[in-house]
C-alpha cells in the first residue's frame, strides 16, 4: 500500500482521512488540486507533504505556470510542517540549474524511503530486546514516501527480532495514532496497544513504558514542533525518568530560526466539536485548535536522523 504515486503526469495520494476501514486514492491533475489534498490532510506527514509539495510543483510545471507562484501558494498549504518549504525551494534551486520539476519529485521520492531506513537503522540501536515503546500521532510509513521516521525505528527493531511491543496514542482530535499508527502496526504483526492521549503519563507511572519515540514536523534551535500533545508526553517522560527520542530527517531541521518562531497551525473548531459529523458540545462552543505544540530541547533524549543520532539543537 503506497501513500502515494505518480502515473501519467497525475500524483495519487492515499486518503488517510478515510483509513483503517477505506483505502481509496485522491488523483491529483494539477497543483491547487495538491494543495487541497495537503490542507485537508488527505496527504499528512511532514516527509510526506515534502515529497507531495514536490509532486505539486511538478504538476504545475507541466501547466505551465510559473513555479515561484505556484510555490508560494504551496508553502501557505500548512505552515508547520518545514518539509513543505525544504521541497519547493529544492524543486526552484534544482530547475534553475536545468532540471525539470517531475524528475527532481520522483528523485526525492525515493530518496525519502531510503533516508528512514538509515534513520530506522540508527534508532534501532536505542531499543533493548523486550522494551515497550509508546509513540504519538502516525510517522509511520504513512506519513512518508515509505517505511516511516518514528514507525521506522519501530519497523527496524522488530526486523532485529527485538520482541518489543508499541504503545499508541490515539492523538486528538484527528485520532492518527488510533486510524493509522495502530493500523501500521496490525499490518505488519507488531504487538501493539491503543490508549487515550491522557492515559500516557499512566502508563509511565506503572513502569510500562521503556522508550518513548516521536515524529517531527520541525526541528529548529531550542526543540521540536510535533502534533499537539507530544509535548504532555514528554513532561511526562521526563517526570518519570523514559527517554524520549525523536526520529526525522534533516530534511525536517530549521538551522536559522529558533523553534518559538513556528507558526502553529490552528485548524477547524468542528475537529474538536464533532465526532462523526455531530456535536459534542454546543455549535457556539469557543474552541482552540492547535495542531502542534512544541517539546523543548531539555526534554529530548536524542533526535535519530540519516545521519546518526543527535543532540537537540
Amino acid at each position: 500500500m503506497e501513500t502515494l504515486y505518480w502515473k501519467n503526469n497525475t500524483l495519487y495520494l492515499l486518503d488517510q482521512t478515510k483509513l483503517p476501514h477505506t483505502i481509496e486514492y485522491v488523483e491529483c491533475n494539477n497543483y491547487k488540486e495538491t494543495i487541497d489534498a495537503i490542507k485537508t490532510m488527505v496527504v499528512r506527514g511532514a516527509p510526506a507533504i515534502g515529497v507531495t509539495a514536490a509532486y505539486a510543483m511538478a504538476l504545475a510545471e507541466l501547466e505551465g505556470v510559473d513555479l515561484k507562484t505556484a510555490g508560494d501558494e504551496i508553502k501557505l498549504a500548512r505552515p508547520t510542517a518545514i518539509n513543505l518549504f525544504w521541497a519547493v525551494d529544492k524543486v526552484l534551486e534544482n530547475v534553475e540549474q536545468g532540471k525539470d520539476a517531475v524528475s527532481i519529485a520522483i528523485e526525492m521520492q525515493k530518496e525519502d524511503i531510503e533516508i528512514n531506513k538509515k534513520i530506522g537503522k540508527y534508532g534501532n540501536t536505542i531499543i533493548e530486546e523486550n522494551d515497550t515503546i509508546l509513540t504519538h500521532c502516525n510517522a509511520g510509513a504513512l506519513a512518508c514516501a515509505g517505511y516511516g521516521t518514528a514507525l521506522g525505528v519501530i519497523r527496524a527493531a522488530n526486523e532485529n527480532n527485538k520482541n518489543i511491543n508499541v504503545i499508541c496514542d490515539e492523538t486528538r482530535p484527528v485520532l492518527q495514532g488510533a486510524r493509522l499508527s495502530v493500523f501500521e502496526m496490525q499490518q505488519e504483526n507488531i504487538p501493539v496497544k491503543l490508549i487515550v492521549d491522557g492515559a500516557a503519563g499512566h502508563m509511565m507511572q506503572k513502569g510500562e513504558v521503556d522508550k518513548v519515540v516521536i515524529g517531527a514536523d520541525r526541528v529548529a534551535k531550542g526543540g521540536v514542533a510535533n502534533k499537539i500533545g507530544s509535548l504532555m508526553v514528554a513532561l511526562a517522560a521526563k517526570r518519570y525518568d523514559v527517554p524520549f527520542y525523536v526520529a526525522a530527517p534533516i530534511s525536517t531541521f530549521d538551522f536559522e530560526n529558533n523553534i518559538f518562531d513556528t507558526t502553529i497551525e490552528q485548524r477547524d473548531s468542528d475537529e474538536v466539536l464533532k465526532i462523526n459529523g455531530k456535536y459534542i458540545s454546543k455549535e457556539e462552543t469557543i474552541v482552540e485548535n492547535p495542531a502542534f505544540d512544541i517539546v523543548e530541547s531539555d526534554l529530548i533524549t536524542g533526535i535519530i536522523t540519516e545521519e546518526g543520532i543527535k543532540k537537540a539543537l
